[in-house]
Protein backbone atom coordinates (compact mmCIF):
# COMPACT_ATOMS: atom_id res chain seq x y z
CA UNK A 1 0.00 0.00 0.00
CA UNK A 2 1.17 3.56 -0.70
CA UNK A 3 1.42 6.60 1.54
CA UNK A 4 -1.95 7.71 0.33
CA UNK A 5 -4.99 7.01 2.50
CA UNK A 6 -7.60 4.77 1.14
CA UNK A 7 -11.00 6.24 0.20
CA UNK A 8 -12.68 4.73 3.24
CA UNK A 9 -10.33 6.55 5.63
CA UNK A 10 -10.91 9.82 3.76
CA UNK A 11 -14.66 9.40 4.04
CA UNK A 12 -14.37 8.62 7.75
CA UNK A 13 -12.25 11.73 8.36
CA UNK A 14 -14.70 13.90 6.41
CA UNK A 15 -17.65 12.46 8.33
CA UNK A 16 -15.87 13.00 11.65
CA UNK A 17 -15.03 16.58 10.70
CA UNK A 18 -18.63 17.27 9.65
CA UNK A 19 -19.93 15.66 12.84
CA UNK A 20 -17.57 17.83 14.91
CA UNK A 21 -18.72 20.97 13.08
CA UNK A 22 -22.36 19.99 13.55
CA UNK A 23 -21.76 19.34 17.26
CA UNK A 24 -20.12 22.75 17.67
CA UNK A 25 -22.99 24.42 15.84
CA UNK A 26 -25.53 22.56 17.94
CA UNK A 27 -23.73 23.56 21.12
CA UNK A 28 -23.83 27.23 20.09
CA UNK A 29 -27.54 27.01 19.27
CA UNK A 30 -28.15 25.32 22.63
CA UNK A 31 -26.36 28.15 24.44
CA UNK A 32 -28.49 30.71 22.60
CA UNK A 33 -31.70 28.86 23.48
CA UNK A 34 -30.67 28.62 27.15
CA UNK A 35 -29.86 32.34 27.23
CA UNK A 36 -33.29 33.10 25.73
CA UNK A 37 -34.99 30.87 28.30
CA UNK A 38 -33.05 32.45 31.16
CA UNK A 39 -33.97 35.93 29.92
CA UNK A 40 -37.64 34.93 29.67
CA UNK A 41 -37.65 33.47 33.19
CA UNK A 42 -35.96 36.56 34.60
CA UNK A 43 -38.53 38.80 32.88
CA UNK A 44 -41.40 36.70 34.24
CA UNK A 45 -40.03 36.80 37.79
CA UNK A 46 -39.49 40.56 37.55
CA UNK A 47 -43.04 41.14 36.30
CA UNK A 48 -44.52 38.90 39.00
CA UNK A 49 -42.56 40.77 41.66
CA UNK A 50 -43.78 44.10 40.29
CA UNK A 51 -47.39 42.89 40.35
CA UNK A 52 -47.12 41.66 43.92
CA UNK A 53 -45.52 44.86 45.15
CA UNK A 54 -47.87 47.07 43.16
CA UNK A 55 -50.79 45.35 44.88
CA UNK A 56 -49.18 45.45 48.31
CA UNK A 57 -50.71 48.16 50.48
CA UNK A 58 -48.81 47.44 53.69
CA UNK A 59 -47.30 50.85 54.40
CA UNK A 60 -50.42 52.77 53.40
CA UNK A 61 -52.77 50.69 55.54
CA UNK A 62 -50.32 50.57 58.46
CA UNK A 63 -49.94 54.35 58.58
CA UNK A 64 -53.67 54.94 58.10
CA UNK A 65 -54.46 52.46 60.88
CA UNK A 66 -52.15 54.27 63.29
CA UNK A 67 -53.13 57.84 62.34
CA UNK A 68 -56.87 57.66 61.57
CA UNK A 69 -57.67 54.05 62.40
CA UNK A 70 -60.69 54.92 64.50
CA UNK A 71 -62.53 55.86 61.32
CA UNK A 72 -61.77 52.48 59.73
CA UNK A 73 -60.05 54.00 56.71
CA UNK A 74 -57.43 51.26 56.60
CA UNK A 75 -60.18 48.63 56.38
CA UNK A 76 -61.78 50.40 53.42
CA UNK A 77 -58.39 50.62 51.64
CA UNK A 78 -58.02 46.84 51.98
CA UNK A 79 -61.55 46.35 50.66
CA UNK A 80 -63.11 45.31 54.00
CA UNK A 81 -66.26 47.44 53.94
CA UNK A 82 -68.08 45.55 56.70
CA UNK A 83 -65.06 45.64 59.01
CA UNK A 84 -64.61 49.36 58.29
CA UNK A 85 -68.20 50.10 59.31
CA UNK A 86 -67.79 47.96 62.43
CA UNK A 87 -64.61 49.89 63.31
CA UNK A 88 -66.40 53.24 62.98
CA UNK A 89 -69.29 52.01 65.14
CA UNK A 90 -66.85 50.57 67.71
CA UNK A 91 -65.01 53.88 67.95
CA UNK A 92 -68.23 55.87 68.49
CA UNK A 93 -69.88 53.39 70.87
CA UNK A 94 -66.78 53.25 73.09
CA UNK A 95 -66.22 57.02 72.90
CA UNK A 96 -62.88 56.60 71.15
CA UNK A 97 -61.47 53.71 73.16
CA UNK A 98 -62.12 51.38 70.21
CA UNK A 99 -59.52 53.36 68.25
CA UNK A 100 -56.79 51.43 70.07
CA UNK A 101 -57.63 48.32 68.02
CA UNK A 102 -56.48 49.93 64.73
CA UNK A 103 -53.38 51.27 66.47
CA UNK A 104 -52.39 47.70 67.30
CA UNK A 105 -53.38 46.56 63.79
CA UNK A 106 -51.22 49.28 62.23
CA UNK A 107 -48.20 48.14 64.20
CA UNK A 108 -48.88 44.52 63.20
CA UNK A 109 -49.24 45.52 59.54
CA UNK A 110 -45.95 47.41 59.52
CA UNK A 111 -43.98 44.66 61.27
CA UNK A 112 -44.99 41.92 58.82
CA UNK A 113 -42.92 41.24 55.73
CA UNK A 114 -44.38 42.44 52.42
CA UNK A 115 -45.14 38.92 51.26
CA UNK A 116 -46.63 37.88 54.62
CA UNK A 117 -48.84 40.99 54.68
CA UNK A 118 -49.96 40.40 51.10
CA UNK A 119 -50.79 36.75 51.73
CA UNK A 120 -52.59 37.39 55.03
CA UNK A 121 -54.61 40.54 54.39
CA UNK A 122 -54.89 40.87 50.62
CA UNK A 123 -54.88 37.33 49.24
CA UNK A 124 -56.54 35.50 52.15
CA UNK A 125 -58.71 38.46 53.23
CA UNK A 126 -58.14 38.18 56.99
CA UNK A 127 -60.28 41.05 58.34
CA UNK A 128 -58.98 41.47 61.89
CA UNK A 129 -55.46 41.28 63.29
Amino acid sequence: MTDEQNPLEDAAENAAEKAGDAADELQEKGKEVLEDIEEGVNDAVEKATEIIHAENKKVLTGVLAIVVGGFGVHKFVLGYTTEGIIQIALTFVTCGIGAFVPLIEGIIYLTKSDDEFYQTYQANKKGWF
